[in-house]
């Protein structure tokens, strides 16, 4: 397989407006963000006609991508979620107009299915499996990683023309459309600091005083982990944040002695920044958020348990994915009545959103048949 490396920006203004000549194009990033907080661009491959080119963004500027990036012209990716996230943060834009064959694959009976098994069933075609723990930073790549990272694009179209056949035959184009849309726009990224301290399982333990201060703790170290481009646990350990929570300390003294703090925290800007914190955070009450059974009102509990059951069941008889056709958020806010829910809007409601009204009004309940599978059963039989 042939393919063009990539690495001045005079080639790579040349492949951009080769591409936008066409009417659509293939794909797929690299990238680690294990050593950073921002996810670190290592690769990016395109394929377009029967050319494909893997341009280097350790020496071209992935803001060249921009005209590209900011045109009509269709993107096929797979599992496009985390490459729209890097390519945002790199090159400040993504491409709009997608195609997702992951998203795809999961309207013609697919369950997020990986590239590999997806080229398996369409193309009868066995990818290598490679290294996945290639350090795709590292320069120059081996003959053997630039094949592996070209096989990312290589098969798109045709997995795009195959897939767009099965959904036109089920009359679901448009479903997809929609879904990738709803991808494209999707907010990503870092998360509110203010809401860093959820993810630590331990800290919802806490009460009181302790609680405030683990969330300004929390929200300290994810800002300057940012600030640095750096992994929040390079800059305090998990058990240093708990363990200053739970203790409070009031003196550089206490702070040093707490464990899992060590000399850097000891500094002038760290300490400095940490008993701010540490004082800051004990002044707040701060209340968890609500659980996952708290999330809608008693009443529509039951409602919740047999909506989800019925929207596996849906799943199962058309072949989609249940995670595109509803997530628990989807059912939460058709419940509550949520302006713009999506189960309320577009295909979802044509699918599924008249089904759970009616169960909702109590005009049909659910019923299993002899096969074990649901079915819909009018209130009055």
């Amino acid at each position: 397989m042939s393919f063009e490396w990539v690495d001045t920006e005079d080639a790579l203004k040349d492949i951009v407006t080769s591409v936008l000549s066409g009417s659509r194009y293939a794909i797929d990033t690299e990238f680690h963000r294990e050593k950073t907080y921002y996810p670190k661009l290592a690769l990016v491959q395109i394929r377009w006609g029967n050319q494909t080119a893997l341009i280097d963004p350790l020496a071209v500027d992935p803001r060249g991508f921009a005209r590209l990036f900011g045109s009509d012209i269709l993107a096929v990716f797979h599992a496009a979620q985390q490459d729209i996230e890097v390519l945002r943060h790199a090159a400040l834009e993504a491409p709009k107009n997608i195609f997702d064959c992951q998203v795809a694959a999961g309207f013609v009976g697919f369950s997020t299915p990986s590239l590999a098994t997806l080229v398996q069933a369409v193309k009868k075609v066995s990818l290598s499996k490679g290294d996945r723990l290639t350090d795709w930073l590292r320069r120059p790549l081996t003959e053997q990683q630039c094949t592996y990272a070209a096989d990312d694009v290589i098969h798109l179209f045709d997995l795009h023309d195959e897939l767009t056949r099965q959904l036109s035959a089920l009359g679901r184009i448009d479903w997809v459309t929609d879904a990738c849309a709803e991808l494209a726009i999707r907010p990503m990224g870092p998360q509110d600091p203010s809401d860093a301290w959820l993810k630590l399982k331990e800290a919802r333990a806490l009460k009181g005083n302790a609680r405030g201060v683990v969330q300004a703790l929390a929200k300290w170290r994810e800002e300057r982990a940012m600030r640095g481009d750096l992994p929040p646990r390079r800059v305090m350990s998990d058990m240093a944040l708990l363990g200053i929570s739970q203790k409070i300390p009031k003196s550089v003294e206490e702070l040093a002695n707490t464990r899992g703090v060590d000399d850097r925290h000891l500094s002038a800007d760290y300490c400095r920044e940490i008993m701010t914190a540490v004082r800051d955070g004990a002044k707040n009450v701060v209340s968890m958020p609500t659980s996952d059974n708290d999330d809608v009102d008693k009443w529509a509990r039951p409602a919740l348990t047999l909506i989800t059951a019925w929207v596996g069941e849906l799943a199962r008889r058309h072949k989609i994915d249940a995670t595109l056709l509803a997530t628990r958020n989807d059912i939460t806010a058709f419940l509550r009545k949520t302006p713009n829910a999506r189960l309320c809007q577009g295909w979802r409601a044509t699918l599924i959103g008249d089904d759970l009204t009616r169960i909702l009004n109590g005009e049909v309940g659910l019923s299993v048949d002899r096969d074990g599978h649901l079915k819909l059963i009018s209130s009055s039989t």
